[in-house]
């Protein structure tokens, strides 16, 4: 065996290779559809994405007539315009708990993995801008002997 001089000699010979980044699949159901859940507060969101024609259903009603202030709706296209897939996909969405904003962030989350599931390759610009990360923040719950999670009663004197 020939004798290593320096480290260029070993990289030569022991002929190590560049790690490859992880291959990622498509993952979808019988239908064709890339199913993902999404969360924020407590709401959680079940949503399937399928190609089609843009159509996006919230609960069975048209999205924009369920999320009736503009920024919710801008909230829930989000993923959808960075990825710049508007009218590519029908998504269907079923939401519950929480209130309307906590729902929005919840499809917006569930739309971004699913849009992962079915185009993998989305999944770096997604993931830079913070649509795949389930924000944690929930409400902190009322203690005994506070008026609420954190407020005292008030004080009397006499």
């Amino acid at each position: 065996m020939a004798e290593l001089q320096s480290l260029e000699d070993l990289g030569g010979a022991v002929g190590t290779a560049a790690p490859e980044a992880p291959v990622h699949v498509q993952k979808l159901d019988s239908q064709g559809r890339a199913y993902a859940t999404g969360k924020r507060k407590d709401a959680v969101a079940r949503v399937w994405v399928k190609p089609g024609t843009g159509k996006i259903v919230v609960n069975k009603k048209d999205y924009a007539a369920y999320f009736a202030r503009p920024v919710l709706q801008m909230i829930l296209q989000q993923p959808i315009m960075l990825t710049q897939r508007a009218g590519q996909y029908d998504i269907m969405v079923t939401v519950t708990g929480g209130g309307l904003s906590g729902q929005a962030g919840a499809v917006r989350h569930g739309i971004s993995k699913a849009l992962t599931y079915y185009e993998p390759e989305l999944r770096a610009i997604l993931k830079k801008n913070g649509f795949l990360t389930r924000d944690s923040r929930v409400v902190e719950r009322k203690k005994f002997g506070r008026a609420k999670a954190r407020r005292s009663f008030q004080f009397s004197k006499r």
